[in-house]
């Protein structure tokens, strides 16, 4: 899986930490979400799933980058759940 990281200024040692931070912890968060809604019928090792992290915004949504038919099939469900996720930041 590819995290995109949209900070809208740049990513300096302090943000960059920051994103670091952030991807150690959706990353397993996604994974058990992508494998409860996939049963691995996918690319087994998602590396066709993008993320757009919008750190202004902070907000995880999928990215158009990810094929059309895993979108249609999760990201409502998904949008909702990482909503959720990154409130602590």
């Amino acid at each position: 899986m590819t995290f995109n990281w949209i900070a809208g200024r740049e990513i300096d040692e302090r943000l960059h930490r920051l994103c670091i931070e952030l991807e150690y912890e959706f990353r397993p968060k996604i994974i058990k979400f992508l494998i409860a809604n996939f049963d691995m019928e996918c690319c087994s090792d998602f590396s066709c799933f993008h993320f757009d992290v919008d750190l202004t915004s902070k907000r995880v949504t999928l990215s158009d980058d990810t094929p059309l038919q895993y979108l249609k099939k999760i990201k409502p469900i998904f949008d909702r759940k990482m909503e959720m996720a990154f409130a602590n930041y």
